[in-house]
């Protein structure tokens, strides 16, 4: 047999192997023991939550022959046939490839045949956000009444791209992202059954840099294993293949921000681009660590949030004590901005330390409000000094001068 690629490899055959995905489960389980089936389902949600996989699973347990608990029982010849790839009853369309009126009415003229063996025939139409529009009116009718052994299970990542049309003829079940801590548990798994030697630690990483994606991870764990064969995966490893930056950096570039310390922010810049490192990826790391920052000061030590190790949370609560929730905000405001830029940048090192100076020296940002009101202090000041004050004793001039002073003193502090 050919090789196949992990997320093919462990792709859940059955309703228990599914995980964090327990709201839709329950629900197609107690439509099945009940019997009912609807004849429309619409699965949305981002990548790699297990939609196309479900909607394998439960095209299966809709025909099984003797199904337990609302489940497929795995044993007939339906499920042998599930397994083997060769249910004839089960059809999948990519509607990025297939994605016209004539793809739409072939499935209009189909329908029509009862199914080979079991109870019901299933289209599976993944990315069906992809269709056109002519497309998707051509299959409004067949959508609203199709024949009684027909069902249709749509699967996207874009539902707002649908027409409310299709939407209203569906039953819609929304995927949630994978837990992180789910992810390193699986994966977890997985490297013992493959005999992988890796860190948890590096687990760790992976987890949290899929977003949500159990194939992403193990797209990302797989192409580790084949770079580090024979060795022992480690974090260090993670971070060079990923091209990403060391959590240790980041830390010492938000210290360097916050004691504006520009000579140390700029050396930590080139580090990184001499490296090799992404500089897009490394921003985007800075937005998830102020985030996380901000988390840690407003949260008042309930940080159950962050899903990260008891030592990385030490870290994040000794470094915000010396930060203002307000210097965060603006922090998290500037690098989100620098995302853009970094978008259409044809030197993107240029743009990052740009934006890093700006940091360290806040008097460069002349979009500071902060800045704009000691300006508009400043020529009240010299306006005073101008024209003087008529009519105001001695005293009473030394108590405008000293209010002047604490309301410059509180906006810089």
């Amino acid at each position: 047999m050919s090789y196949l690629a992990l997320y093919r490899k462990y792709r859940p055959k059955s309703f228990i192997d599914i995980i964090d995905q327990s709201h839709i489960i329950q629900t197609l389980q107690n439509q099945i023991k009940t019997g009912r089936i609807g004849h429309a389902y619409l699965f949305s949600g981002t990548r790699g939550t297990g939609k196309t996989t479900i909607a394998k699973i439960f095209a299966n347990a809709v025909n099984c022959q003797t199904p337990v608990n609302g489940s497929a029982c795995g044993h007939c010849d339906i499920c042998q046939k599930l397994f083997e790839n060769s249910n004839l009853n089960i059809i999948e369309i990519d509607a990025a490839s297939h994605n016209g009126v004539d793809n739409i009415r072939e499935i209009n003229e189909e329908v029509k045949y009862a199914p080979a063996i079991g109870k019901y025939k299933v289209y599976i139409i993944d990315e069906v956000h992809m269709l056109s529009i002519g497309a998707f009116n051509a299959m409004l009718k067949t959508l609203e009444e199709p024949p009684s052994h027909t069902m249709f299970i749509l699967a996207t990542t874009d539902p707002q791209k649908i027409p409310v049309t299709i939407i209203s003829r569906c039953q819609r079940f929304d995927f949630k992202r994978i837990n992180t801590k789910s992810i390193e548990n699986c994966l977890a798994q997985y490297m013992q059954l493959e005999n992988v030697k890796i860190e948890q630690e590096a687990l760790t990483y992976i987890a949290h840099i899929s977003d949500g994606s159990m194939r992403d991870a193990l797209s990302i764990l797989e192409q580790c294993i084949s770079f580090y064969y024979d060795e022992c995966i480690t974090y260090d490893k993670i971070l060079e293949l990923v091209g990403a930056v060391d959590n240790n950096l980041i830390f010492d570039m938000i210290n360097a921000i916050v004691n504006c310390d520009s000579t140390t922010a700029i050396s930590i810049c080139d580090e990184i681009n001499t490296q090799g490192r992404s500089i897009r990826q490394f921003n985007n790391d800075l937005i998830i660590h102020v985030r996380n920052l901000l988390v840690a000061k407003t949260t008042n030590n309930d940080l159950n949030v962050l899903n990260y190790n008891k030592k990385h949370i030490e870290q994040l609560k000794a470094q915000v004590n010396n930060i203002d929730i307000s210097d965060l905000m603006r922090y998290i405001k500037i690098f989100s901005e620098l995302d853009i830029d970094l978008k259409s940048a044809s030197n993107p090192k240029v743009v990052l330390e740009v934006a890093i100076l700006k940091l360290c020296e806040p008097s460069m940002d002349i979009d500071n409000p902060v800045y704009n009101k000691i300006a508009e202090l400043e020529h009240k000041i010299d306006k005073l000094q101008q024209e003087g004050i008529q009519n105001i004793s001695p005293k009473k001039k030394d108590e405008i001068a000293n209010f002047l002073f604490k309301k410059l003193s509180s906006i810089l502090s």
